[in-house]
């Protein structure tokens, strides 16, 4: 049987893949507010620095990047999933299973 806990390609990984295409959509004002809007942050930083540096500093802000999605990703993939686990666990003992 499969440890739902851990983090793998499974069935929770395609469910959670699925929503967050959903929730990414910034549908509301809400989420509009509380996107990380890095590609302008990152355009107003190289905009300030020195010719000879913008090569370093862009470089150094897509590493910036994909490493902060890589652990945004596994954080939140991670705590739902423990989440459903723990919903499905008391659901069952509700159940007496």
């Amino acid at each position: 049987m499969n440890n739902f806990r851990e983090v793998n390609e499974d069935i929770l990984k395609e469910w959670l893949m699925f929503r967050e295409d959903d929730l990414s959509s910034l549908k509301c004002d809400e989420d509009r507010k509380h996107f990380v809007y890095f590609d302008e942050i990152s355009a107003n930083i190289l905009r300030n620095v020195p010719k000879e540096n913008k090569k370093y500093v862009k470089k150094q802000l897509n590493k910036l990047d994909e490493n902060f999605i890589d652990y945004i990703f596994y954080w939140n993939e991670k705590y739902y999933r423990n989440g459903f686990v723990d919903g499905v666990q008391l659901l069952g003992r509700s159940f007496g299973e």
